[in-house]
C-alpha cells in the first residue's frame, strides 16, 4: 500500500501515477508486498527536517526514513519507511535539465526507495552502485534518464 499526502497547495502533481509509479518501483525492487509512505512538502519544511534529522540547515530534494534499516517491522502490515520530497527544490532541478516535475518527482523517489532499502552513495564505489540500480530502476517504469553519461 502507498500512504500519499501532498502539503503543496496547487503542486500539479498526479497523485495517482506518483503512487502507481511507487507500486511499480515495490515490485521492482522485490518488495511489491510492502507499504511506503510518500509526503510532497515546501523547501521550509524539509529544511526543518533536514535541519533535525540530519544536522544540515538548507533544503534538500529527497529525505528517506527507513524502518526496515532500524529493525521498526510491526507484525502485520510491512511499512518500509517515508520518502519526503520537496515540489520547490524538484522543481527547480526539473527544469535544470527542462524535465516536467512528475518526471523529477518520479527520479526523486527513486533516490528516496533505495534510501529506504539501505542504499547510500557517500563512496564511489556506492555511488556507482546505486546509480545503477537507479537506473534499472527508472526502466522499470520507462522513466527517461535525466543525467548525461560521465
Amino acid at each position: 500500500m502507498i500512504y500519499y499526502r501532498n502539503e503543496v497547495r496547487g503542486s500539479g502533481v498526479d497523485a495517482r501515477a506518483l503512487k502507481h509509479a511507487a507500486q511499480r518501483l515495490l515490485t521492482a525492487v522485490g518488495e511489491g508486498d510492502s507499504s511506503l509512505s510518500i509526503v510532497l512538502v515546501g523547501d521550509e519544511r524539509i529544511r526543518d527536517l533536514n535541519r533535525e534529522h540530519r544536522g544540515k540547515d538548507k533544503p534538500t530534494d529527497v529525505l528517506s526514513f527507513s524502518l526496515v534499516e532500524n529493525g521498526h517491522e510491526p507484525a502485520g502490515e510491512r511499512m518500509i519507511g517515508d520518502v519526503v520530497i520537496s515540489i520547490d527544490t524538484a522543481r527547480r532541478q526539473a527544469a535544470g535539465y527542462e524535465a516536467p516535475l512528475q518526471r523529477e518527482l518520479y527520479r526523486l523517489l527513486i533516490h528516496g526507495i533505495l534510501h529506504v532499502l539501505g542504499h547510500d552513495h557517500e563512496q564511489p564505489g556506492e555511488r556507482r552502485e546505486m546509480e545503477r540500480e537507479e537506473r534499472r530502476l527508472a526502466a522499470a517504469i520507462e522513466l527517461p534518464w535525466p543525467y548525461e553519461d560521465r
